[in-house]
């Protein structure tokens, strides 16, 4: 599969990661051990259950280094599969496969990690009407791929940058002077989408009159949330955020709150136990 993601140039990524990999030495091991013309049959396999994420970009690893591999994916992208499920038959030039191995595993094990990760929390809150965001806690220079996994895992984006909407926290609101005052200075810069964090009741009220288009109701109780859903009543999208756990999160749900965002999704998700044995053709 050829990978394609708006923004994400993954051919530039699989470059540079393979260069860091390589240095200036190459793989002296494999080149070392293993004759140029060996073939090796490799299987790609996960040994949990998990949302797999990142295959075509792993796929693209392998054949930076050998243009003529045979790949076979047997699952795709966004599939929940159990222990013990293949992923990828390769077969190729065994240096090839061995010097890519370790970024290939690593890309889709990271991947696949916060999309098993996410779809956790998006069954958490199911049949409550609310939509699981994700949040720009992302590790630097990964963000496109990190949100396209929890896409993958079923939530939706939260903004992809500083560059996509406004969001006025509590630092912007201390240095202009107030919730409005922020609010008033981001509808003059014509800006479309205004997102406001707001963590007390009273700042609902003048957030909604300079022109919020978004709240976003930080670290309230679950009672503290139903409130301001009933104050905000439908004119603007309501957002949870803040601390939100596995354990807590089907409450906050529960409060009629439009979007919950989660931030551990990209910071927190572990790897998902997922490797590559090869056999000799």
């Amino acid at each position: 599969m050829s990978f394609r993601l708006d923004g994400f140039d993954c051919d530039v990524f699989v470059a540079a990661t393979l260069a860091e990999d390589l240095g200036a030495g190459g793989d002296i091991t494999s080149a070392a051990v293993i004759d140029a013309d060996a073939r090796f049959i490799g299987v790609m396999d996960t040994r949990e259950t998990i949302v797999v994420a990142g295959l075509g970009i792993a796929e693209a690893f392998f054949r930076a280094l050998d243009p003529t591999i045979v790949i076979e994916s047997l699952v795709m992208d966004g599939d929940r599969v159990p222990a013990g499920t293949d992923l990828l038959r390769l077969s190729g030039s065994a240096r090839a496969m061995l010097t890519a191995e370790r970024s290939a595993l690593n890309t889709v094990q990271h991947l696949s990690g916060i999309a098993t990760l996410t779809r956790t929390y998006v069954d958490a809150i199911a049949g409550t009407g609310a939509v699981l965001l994700d949040t720009r806690k992302t590790i630097p220079g990964l963000r496109r791929l990190e949100k396209y996994a929890t896409r993958t895992g079923g939530a939706r984006n939260h903004r992809m940058g500083l560059w996509d909407a406004a969001m006025i926290k509590d630092n912007h609101v201390a240095v202009a002077g107030g919730v409005d005052v922020a609010v008033r200075r981001a509808v003059a810069a014509g800006i479309a989408r205004i997102i406001v964090e707001v963590d007390r009741i009273d700042q609902i009220a003048p957030a909604l009159a300079a022109g919020a288009t978004h709240l976003l109701l930080d670290n309230m109780e679950p009672a503290t949330l139903r409130e301001a859903v009933g104050i905000v009543a439908g004119r603007v999208p309501t957002e949870a955020s803040g601390g939100v756990r596995l354990d807590t999160i089907r409450a906050i749900a529960d409060t009629g709150v439009t979007y919950v965002s989660v931030g551990r999704l990209t910071q927190s998700a572990p790897a998902a136990d997922i490797g590559l044995d090869f056999v000799l053709a």
